[in-house]
């Protein structure tokens, strides 16, 4: 039973009001089209013969309550189905077919056939030609990469079709196209040699130290099993060994309907999508005898031990670029389980367990422990192993002291039982998750649904229905004792042998033998992480300031959105939605964003976006915010863009009030606790040197500050910069943004619209009225590199054989050019697809090229189009050559009227999934309380997007790729390959 996934972001009259669509025809339109594809008449499906109501597969030896609304099936040749109809979003259909065959059942000279079969089934088969994959399901308004997808785990590869605009004669045309791929993939000479590169460069772009560092971990804590050694990338040697006999050997070896579970959910009539499973599958045969499943060994204690807890193998690696770390397992033997409801139970008592000692590890860390970070999770790994990892992040350079510090918690949770508030306070938490999920049960997407059923089948167990885990949930609750939850504690930390694998950036610190006398030291129990109870209660918490009604309220003339704006400037929008039960958004957008900041001021940047929530507010520290919030569901993310500063929550009705209130008091009362800012900024420099591990890291730490032609805002720190910084000064820099620029607060979703007002009067009407933001900040621009024949070049000290180009054309900003914004986003989405077709299906040289295009919209310069892919050092020179070549030919032809249909057909499907949730109108009206450009061109939406001719197309490549000349930037290795 997956219980959580397996235990599971300025008015100034009422005339401004009225500027906003006074008759929103293009909007209702689109919600009208989404409709009617949510009701879209379907018809009658013939009877399925395979249907099996009274004994659904998945719920076979199981007391867990049968999901009534999935229909399973199961064929005579030992295929099995599950179908559900599901509205979410509305006219889309997923579909997943998984096979019973990973990385594990490969034989020795197979490694990566797997994954290289996946490749290998989107290239060809009996009704799709050589390369026509992408552009079939892109006509049929599926995205590549986000659409239409596949994956390769150790235990099983998944291919998965999120099929928009599912009408009858589409799915028909899915379903058969997807049973040619499975059944009768072409495994030709010609197509290997065109899917290897592409495999290869995958391999080689995922090169470097956090390979070698999960290479290292799977082989230290998997010792002596074929997990050790089996990931699914494989290995060049076997890769390119690979024959069409070889790899047809695997196919016919485990490619068999028997092995196949082929799921379907969506806005269709369940019982058309079963038949035309079996329609195109029942008739499947396999090639030969079934074959058994390989055996995935079992964790072994060392043979001359005696110790109860043996510890196994453990190892060093050294990676210079990388930060400390240790992992730790306890593992023991994978068994198939019995999962019934009795089995749940347990792994809720084992949840709870593990939820205390992870908070009291946090709590240890937060007071200026040893460590950064540290945690423990039970996980069954690939049906080869169950485990309770620990994962620490040293502090410094004392190591031991880390780990210590972490084994003393967690024995003290070994030497005694957890007192009830600790229980307690887990048990709240999760309470407010199980009963969110029913509250939502509607609101799940088919994709989702879908994946759960594939999770539950590879893991061996069953599904359950939200209100099944809350009622096991809540009828347990007098099992949750302190004794309970102490034997459980006891269970996840015994084990058949412990294996541990330090991480450090020098040589010679350690040994693999003092990594293993430092686990096998005994330590003594810490008991000073244990938190006490406390109770806080928002009731006691002072005011925000003196309430003040709206001076206007009124309707925004778009759905049933209300405008409002306080006596203090304050502006705010309110919309109840109908179809999205339990959830709101609340949005609270201020100051001036990366304007406000100046040179001096840039380390305090990634400062502000790690350590400014953590530093709390009022008298609420970190641990007093986390205990106000439990039994609550309450969102505090922070994030800073080119013109605003945003504060984010997702959050339900009975909760509003209060999320309204910990973002007002943020500005009101800041609080300016050093401990999170000292944390933060240990975390800064300890990521610092593995920017330059490989080409990707460069571009996370480089990218950003050369596109604004190297402005001190938006460089990366260094680690000197970092140790400048100080608690005083972080408050000197963001105390006054806080009190800066106008505010404007969105609260969408389920929600009262009268109490959410008045909510708001208590909050942000109540603030004291904001500083105006300093005139040197409104007039901050940025500016774009002047563009270059000669990239720039940067060089990288990872892999001799990774390198990256990046080419980029500046465009504008600001929300009078939405609607050309939104044509840029066709015309990259052009330019990606041409870049795929010659870099990656051309040449082989990348495996993930792309095109993407940036409009900021809260100031009027800053954007750009992007195009970027990872290659070999050899072939950077290729890449601008190519993409110089679609830049010009874009603007001097412009595309024809299939491939712009290519394009177009994917954003009205995407648009019309995604306009049926509040998140979306969010993105789309955020600042139009102040600015009215953004409700004027919310009408041409879709027109901006799928009605744009190659006319247009064209003239905006020459608008914009040809007439600046392109910026390019070549990131290589500084060791070159001989």
């Amino acid at each position: 039973m997956t219980i959580f996934s397996r235990i599971a972001r300025n008015l100034a009259s009422v005339a401004t009001l009225g500027l906003l669509l006074s008759s929103p025809t293009a909007v209702q339109a689109q919600d009208a089209a989404a409709a009617s594809a949510a009701k879209q008449s379907v018809p009658t499906a013939p009877q399925p013969r395979y249907l099996k109501p009274d004994d659904p597969w998945i719920y076979r030896k199981t007391d867990i309550p049968v999901d009534k609304e999935w229909l399973f099936g199961e064929m005579p040749n030992g295929l099995r189905y599950a179908v559900r109809r599901n509205g979410v979003p509305p006219g889309q259909v997923s579909i997943r077919i998984r096979i019973d065959a990973g990385s594990l059942y490969e034989k020795a000279d197979e490694r990566g056939y797997a994954h290289l079969i996946e490749h290998l089934t989107f290239r060809q088969s009996k009704y799709l030609e050589s390369g026509a994959a992408i552009p079939t399901w892109q006509r049929l308004g599926a995205t590549f990469g986000s659409d239409t997808n596949a994956e390769t785990t150790p235990t099983q590869t998944v291919y998965k079709l999120d099929l928009p605009n599912a009408t009858p004669d589409h799915l028909a045309e899915s379903m058969k196209l997807l049973s040619g791929m499975i059944r009768e993939p072409a495994l030709s000479q010609a197509n290997l040699n065109a899917d290897l590169p592409i495999v290869l460069a995958e391999r080689r772009e995922n090169a470097g130290p956090n390979m070698r560092v999960a290479e290292a971990t799977r082989s230290v804590l998997f010792d002596g099993q074929p997990l050790s050694d089996r990931s699914p990338i494989g290995t060049v040697k076997t890769l390119k060994a690979a024959t069409p006999q070889k790899v047809r050997a695997f196919h016919d070896r485990w490619y068999r309907p028997e092995n196949t579970v082929i799921v379907a959910v969506g806005d269709a009539d369940p019982k058309l999508l079963a038949k035309l499973i079996e329609d195109r599958f029942a008739d499947w045969k396999g090639k030969g005898k079934p074959q058994p499943q390989p055996d995935f060994g079992t964790p072994k204690a060392p043979a001359d031990g005696k110790d109860p807890n043996p510890v196994g193998k453990t190892d060093i690696l050294v990676e210079p670029s990388l930060p400390r770390g240790i992992t730790y397992a306890i593992l023991r033997p994978w068994e198939q389980v019995n999962d019934n409801i009795e089995y749940n139970r347990g792994l809720l008592i084992d949840a709870i367990a593990q939820a205390i000692i992870n908070r009291r590890l946090e709590a240890r860390a937060r007071a200026g422990g040893s460590y950064l970070f540290a945690g423990v999770e039970q996980q069954d790994v690939s049906r080869s192993a169950d485990a309770t990892f620990v994962t620490v992040t040293p502090l410094g350079d004392d190591w031991k002291a880390a780990l210590d510090d972490v084994r003393s918690v967690i024995a003290d949770a070994l030497a005694e039982p957890p007192t009830k508030e600790e229980i307690q306070r887990e048990v709240d938490e999760y309470r407010v998750v199980f009963a969110n999920q029913v509250e939502q049960r509607d609101l799940q997407a088919g994709a989702q649904l879908a994946d759960t059923i594939v999770n539950a089948v590879d893991i061996r167990e069953a599904v359950a229905a939200p209100e099944v885990v809350q009622q096991v949930f809540t009828g347990m609750q007098d099992r949750l004792t302190p004794e309970a939850v102490f034997e459980s504690t006891k269970r996840l930390f015994s084990g058949t042998v412990t294996r541990a694998l330090m991480l450090t950036p020098k040589a010679q610190e350690a040994t693999a033998e003092d990594l293993r006398s430092a686990m096998k030291e005994k330590v003594e129990a810490s008991g000073d992480s244990r938190i006490a109870a406390q109770t806080i209660s928002f009731a006691d918490l002072p005011p925000i300031g003196t309430p003040q009604q709206p001076e206007i309220r009124a309707p925004m003339g778009v759905f049933n959105i209300e405008g409002v704006k306080f006596p203090n400037g304050v502006t705010g929008m309110v919309w109840r939605t109908t179809n999205e039960p339990g959830r709101v958004t609340v949005r609270v957008r201020f100051g001036s964003g990366y304007r406000a900041f100046t040179a001096k001021d840039a380390p305090y940047i990634p400062l502000g976006e790690m350590a400014l929530v953590g530093s709390g507010l009022g008298d609420l520290g970190e641990e007093e915010l986390d205990r106000i919030s439990t039994g609550r569901k309450l969102g505090f993310d922070f994030r800073i863009e080119d013109g605003t500063f945003v504060l984010e929550g997702r959050t339900r009705p009975q909760d509003v009030a209060d999320q309204l209130y910990l973002f007002a008091a943020k500005l009101a009362m800041p609080r300016w606790n050093p401990n999170p800012v000292n944390r933060a900024k240990a975390a800064i420099s300890m990521q610092y040197n593995g920017f330059d591990a490989n080409p990707t890291g460069i571009i996370n730490r480089d990218l950003e500050w050369l596109l604004h032609d190297k402005d001190p805002r938006f460089a990366t720190p260094t680690p000197e910069q970092i140790d400048q910084t100080t608690p005083e000064g972080f408050r000197k820099v963001w105390e006054p943004l806080l009190k800066q620029g106008p505010v404007e607060v969105m609260v969408f979703g389920d929600i009262d619209p009268d109490q959410t007002v008045a909510a708001l009067s208590r909050t942000f009407g109540a603030l004291d009225p904001r500083d105006p933001i300093p005139a040197a900040a409104e007039q901050r621009t940025t500016s774009f590199p002047a563009s270059n024949d000669k990239p720039l070049v940067i060089t990288h000290q990872g892999e001799a054989d990774q390198a990256a180009a990046v080419m980029a054309w500046p465009t504008g900003g600001g929300s009078a050019g939405l609607p050309e914004s939104r044509k840029l986003e066709v015309l990259s989405q052009l330019f990606s697809n041409r870049l795929l077709d010659a870099v990656r299906e051309g040449t082989g040289s990348s495996y993930a090229p792309s095109v993407s295009s940036n409009w900021p919209l809260d100031t009027d310069s800053g954007g750009y189009i992007l195009a970027m892919a990872q290659l070999p050092p050899e072939a950077v020179p290729v890449f601008f050559i190519e993409a110089q070549k679609i830049a010009e030919d874009l603007a001097a032809n412009g595309p024809d009227a299939d491939e712009l249909a290519r394009v177009t057909e994917p954003f009205r499907q995407l648009l019309m999934r995604v306009q049926t949730g509040h998140a979306f109108w969010m993105d789309e009206l955020e600042g139009a309380t102040r600015d009215p450009n953004r409700l004027s061109n919310l009408n041409s939406m879709m027109t901006d997007y799928t009605k744009v001719t190659p006319e247009e197309i064209k003239a905006l490549a020459a608008k914009y790729l040809t007439s600046h000349g392109g910026w390019r930037l070549a990131i290589m290795p500084e060791k070159r390959s001989q």
